[in-house]
């Protein structure tokens, strides 16, 4: 057996192995109070303990060490209930959860965490694509560890996030397919006596997000300004709801109303008085749409409506989510610049308005062309 030296707590214990080399344990508090325990090596005795007095000065610095028995699945595991479940959207954590338990976790949540490679976050992403997977749900798995390794190098458990030296898989972004001006007009002559007339309005007029839409209070309507403000988010979850903030601070925004849709929403507010008299019980929230007893609705109930609706008016059928996309594109159409239509429909950035909307360009690069035909001849 080699020699040893014990050190005092938190600056570990010198022994030299069987094989010749000299190893130094540390001991001690890890990122967020976990107690971790790092082996420090070396040629010779001087190289160890000018290694361990590093690590000891990092310490005292208020550094942590890597714990190098930790495993993926523990780190993982912490990271879901300790990090994001109390931070993030329910539906967040939902999605990393099945990310993390269903496909991550089967594959590499045995490794260590100090030791996991780039070569472990490729082989995930090419299993996961020989199991036929779509692009977007790869994406989304290796977006997830990314997620995690990047607290895991803030907090100084490893030392490099290696799902960040992964190229991640490109995904193209489906086109967008809004209804076209003929199906907007005849959707709108079935929906002027639907009871949810002002809602395909404001959705089809503005470009709402359906749970921008869902989650709008009166109070977030000013009617003598003609403007709506996009506070919340309707968001359902184990068997009830709650109003969220939006994702993204571009997402809150304020929305100048066109005068159909003030319109659409003062006679909805009235039918609403209607129903409220004549309900047994009713549930007061403030929102803008409810059922008849005063209920937030959900997504699924709107949708299954909206394709009824599409149905009697005898048009190809349409997601919900599509509403949004004709409003963009009827406002291109129109000559809105796009940076004013990036602000209404609340994107992160101008290049994501560009990329999603792509197919309206040629149409409107025709219109420039014609407009600057129109300019010359008039010299």
């Amino acid at each position: 057996m080699g020699s040893r030296m014990r050190r005092a707590n938190g600056e570990g214990l010198v022994r030299q192995r069987p094989d010749g080399r000299w190893e130094a344990r540390v001991d001690a508090g890890g990122p967020n109070g976990y107690r971790v325990r790092k082996s420090i090596y070396g040629r010779t005795k001087a190289e160890v303990a000018a290694k361990l007095r590093q690590t000891t000065l990092s310490l005292e610095r208020g550094h942590s060490v890597t714990d190098e028995r930790m495993t993926v699945e523990t780190f993982l595991t912490t990271w879901l209930s300790d990090v994001v479940q109390p931070a993030k959207r329910h539906s967040t954590w939902q999605g990393y959860s099945v990310n993390v338990n269903r496909h991550l976790l089967p594959l590499i949540g045995r490794r260590t965490l100090a030791k996991l490679s780039p070569a472990d976050v490729q082989a995930v992403i090419n299993a996961k694509r020989r199991e036929g997977l779509s692009p977007r749900t790869v994406q989304y798995i290796h977006a997830t560890l990314r997620a995690a390794l990047g607290v895991a190098l803030r907090w100084g458990m490893v030392d490099r996030n290696v799902a960040t030296l992964v190229e991640p898989i490109q995904v193209r972004r489906p086109p967008a397919v809004p209804f076209s001006p003929d199906e907007v007009k005849k959707l709108l002559q079935v929906t002027s006596l639907d009871r949810l007339s002002a809602f395909w309005t404001v959705a089809l007029a503005v470009g709402l997000r359906p749970s921008e839409a869902l989650g709008l209070r009166w109070s977030d309507v000013d009617f003598d300004n003609g403007r709506l403000f996009v506070r919340h988010t309707l968001e359902h979850r184990d068997g009830g709801w709650s109003l969220q903030p939006p994702k993204s601070q571009t997402s809150r925004r304020t929305i100048p109303l066109p005068s159909v849709c003030v319109a659409a929403l003062r006679a909805h507010q009235g039918r609403q008085e209607g129903e409220r008299a004549m309900a047994f019980k009713w549930e007061e929230h403030d929102l803008v749409f409810t059922n008849e007893g005063g209920a937030p609705l959900s997504r699924t109930l709107v949708s299954h409506r909206f394709s009824q609706l599409q149905k009697q008016a005898g048009i190809r059928h349409h997601r919900l989510y599509d509403c949004r996309h004709t409003a963009a594109s009827l406002l291109l159409a129109q000559g809105v610049a796009a940076r004013v239509v990036m602000e209404v429909l609340g994107h992160s950035s101008y290049a994501l308005t560009m990329d999603t909307y792509t197919h309206v360009l040629p149409t409107l690069m025709r219109d420039a062309a014609d407009a600057m035909d129109r300019s010359f001849d008039e010299f």
